[in-house]
């Protein structure tokens, strides 16, 4: 399906760093502005520096969601081409580990703000009869891995939202696209290992220690460029098709790894994923008793 060309002004949310960073960088490359937000003083002023409106966005917090939408109306004169919903937050965890407290900081984050933020601005396309929505999801949103329940549960919930959105909007002008990078070279595990430490009780779980470790080990880990891990630039250049094609996709994958997992959840059957998933917690665990059983240990 083709849709009509929109304003070359877009939201991007999640700005600091990583994904959302990249994003604004490549479009104001190419032309767009760019209305880039972050939660942070000096991450707003950073993207000032570089050229970006931006904007102050918590997505926790409905009343900066709706102040945030305001700021951009008035900003961009009712004539918004597109929004990039970026910003996101992983919660770590055993399910029967995780608080109420915890499921609903991920969820008002990468769900609720999420939503309400895109409802905000849809007058605006809707209005013109032309517009686009670019929700950044994950292969997690096709595959549920233990230990990050939550957010599986968060991105699943996001890729619902947009294929019912999707199917709402035939014949509006709004497109909408999903974008599924897998793994990217991001400061995504570091955060989601201060989450780890803000939520969870590793000494009360029965797999704390091996959650313990298994955060250490990524903390520790740096990323490198490759043909599996992948530059946020990589996930930019997907999500400019998105917005800048007359026939967006539906869903774009990004890595191996994604593409992977979409055809794992199409063909492979769940006990064959379960199966996989299983042996790879036994090993984590053997590899906890045995640094436990070490000298020292």
């Amino acid at each position: 399906m083709a849709y009509p060309p929109i304003p070359r002004s877009v939201l991007v949310t999640g700005c600091s760093t990583g994904i959302g960073l990249a994003t604004a960088t490549v479009l104001q490359a190419r032309g767009w502005r760019v209305f880039a937000t972050a939660r942070k003083p000096n991450d707003l002023a950073m993207l000032t520096e570089r050229g970006c409106t931006a904007i102050a966005l918590d997505l926790a917090s409905s009343d900066s969601v709706l102040a945030a939408a305001a700021r951009v109306r008035e900003l961009c004169g009712d004539s918004l081409g597109a929004i990039v919903n970026n910003a996101g937050v992983g919660q770590p965890g055993a399910c029967e580990d995780l608080s109420r407290a915890a499921l609903r900081e991920q969820f008002e984050t990468n769900v609720f703000g999420l939503h309400e933020l895109t409802c905000a601005c849809l007058p605006l396309f809707l209005r013109q009869r032309a517009g686009r929505i670019v929700n950044i999801s994950s292969v997690l949103g096709r595959v549920t891995l233990p230990f990050m329940g939550a957010y599986c549960a968060s991105k699943h919930a996001l890729e619902s939202l947009t294929d019912a959105m999707r199917v709402e909007l035939v014949d509006t002008g709004v497109g909408v696209s999903l974008v599924e990078p897998g793994p990217i070279i991001t400061a995504f595990r570091s955060t989601a290992a201060a989450m780890a430490e803000g939520h969870l009780n590793f000494q009360g779980s029965r797999f704390g220690a091996l959650l313990q470790q298994e955060l250490n080990r990524r903390r520790g880990r740096q990323k490198q460029p490759g043909f599996i891990n992948k530059p946020p630039e990589a996930v930019a250049e997907k999500i400019l098709h998105a917005l800048e094609s007359p026939r967006p996709r539906r869903r774009y994958c990004v890595t191996p790894s994604a593409y992977a997992g979409a055809w794992l959840r199409r063909l492979a059957p769940d006990a064959f994923m379960d199966a996989m998933l299983v042996r790879r917690v036994r090993q984590l665990q053997t590899a906890v008793d045995a640094a436990g059983r070490a000298p020292g240990g």
